[in-house]
C-alpha cells in the first residue's frame, strides 16, 4: 500500500515558542491536521480528514473561541477534497474513510465524501451522536454527520500488535490497515497502523501532541501540555499509551513510523521522506502522485 501525507488544515495559534518549542512568544505557531490518504486496489481510505468545505464556507460552525484561540487559515485548497482533485482523484474513488476519533478537526471533511464507508469505534459515535461524554463541550459538529454517513462501527479486537492489545484489521479487504485502541483523548480514540513496504505507519492521532512526546525522556511545550489536559477524557489512560507509544518508538524504530494529528515536524518529515522516495532529491511534494 501507498501511503500519502497531507495537511488538511493548518492552525496559526499565538505563543510560538509554547506550542512549537521554539522561536518568540508573540509570533505565530504552525500546527497541522496530518490526514493519511492510503492507496489500495480498492480505492482510497483516508484516515482522518482535516477540516472539510463546509467549515471553510462556515466557520463560525466551529465555534468562535476555537477560532480565535487556533486562528485556523481556513484555506479551501488545503482540505483533502481539493487536494485529491489536483492530483487527479474523484471523490468517488474515496471508498473507506477511518477516524481516529471525531473531534471536529479529524471529522470536519466527512461531508465531502458522501459516499465513503465511515470507520469509528462504537463508544466515539456514541459520545458524538447522542452527546454522551462530549467533554470538553464543542468538540463534535453535528453538520459534519448531518447527511447521514455510511458508519461502519467496531469495537476493539482481540490481537496482539508491538504490545497493545485489542487491535483487530479494518476488514477483511484490507488486513494490512489495523485499530489500535489508544484510549484517553477520548473513549473511542484509536490509533491506525497501516503496512507500507517492509514497515509500518502508526497514526496516533491526539494520543500526543508533540514529537518528543514519544522521546524519552518525553517533553512538550506548555500550552500543548495544557490543550492536552483540557481535552482528556481518561488522563490515566492516556498517560499509559503514551508511555507504550514511547515504548514502540524506542524498541521498534527500524520497523515502525509514528505520527500525530498536529505535530509539524512530523509532518514535514513524512512528506520530506514521501518526496524523496517517489520523485527523488530535486521533487516538490506538490508534484507526489496519488
Amino acid at each position: 500500500m501507498n501511503v500519502h501525507h497531507l495537511n488538511a488544515a493548518t492552525l496559526c495559534p499565538v505563543g510560538m515558542r509554547l506550542i512549537n518549542g521554539s522561536g518568540s512568544l508573540f509570533k505565530r505557531a504552525r500546527m497541522v491536521c496530518h490526514v493519511l490518504a492510503i492507496e489500495t486496489g480498492d480505492g482510497i481510505v483516508l484516515v482522518d480528514t482535516g477540516l472539510g468545505t463546509g467549515d471553510i464556507a462556515d466557520p463560525k460552525r466551529l465555534g468562535t473561541t476555537w477560532l480565535w484561540q487556533l486562528s485556523p487559515r481556513l484555506d479551501a485548497a488545503e482540505t483533502v477534497a481539493a487536494q485529491l482533485r489536483a492530483r487527479g482523484v474523484a471523490r468517488s474513488e474515496v471508498r473507506d474513510i477511518v477516524l481516529t476519533h471525531l473531534d471536529f478537526d479529524h471529522a470536519g471533511g466527512v461531508a465531502d465524501f458522501p459516499d465513503a464507508r465511515v470507520h469509528v469505534h462504537v463508544r466515539e459515535h456514541a459520545a458524538a451522536t447522542r452527546l454522551e461524554e462530549a467533554r470538553p463541550r464543542g468538540r463534535y459538529v453535528g453538520a459534519h454527520v448531518a447527511h447521514g454517513p455510511r458508519w461502519k462501527l467496531f469495537d476493539d479486537g482481540g490481537e496482539r500488535w508491538f504490545g497493545f492489545d485489542g487491535v483487530r484489521a479494518l476488514s477483511e479487504r484490507h488486513p494490512e490497515i489495523l485499530l489500535v485502541p489508544l484510549r484517553g483523548h477520548t473513549h473511542g480514540h484509536t490509533g491506525v497502523a497501516v503496512r507500507s513496504g517492509d514497515r509500518w505507519v502508526l497514526h496516533a492521532g491526539d494520543a500526543y501532541f508533540f514529537h518528543r512526546q514519544v522521546e524519552t525522556p518525553p517533553n512538550a511545550p506548555l500550552a500543548l501540555r495544557f490543550f492536552q489536559r483540557r481535552g482528556d477524557v481518561d488522563r490515566a489512560a492516556r498517560q499509559a499509551n503514551q508511555e507504550r507509544l514511547r515504548v514502540l518508538a524506542s524498541a521498534h524504530a527500524a520497523e515502525v513510523t509514528i505520527v500525530c494529528s498536529h505535530d509539524p515536524v512530523e509532518l514535514d518529515r513524512a512528506v520530506l521522506q514521501e518526496t524523496l522516495a517517489v520523485r527523488g532529491p530535486m521533487a516538490t511534494p506538490d508534484s507526489l502522485p496519488l
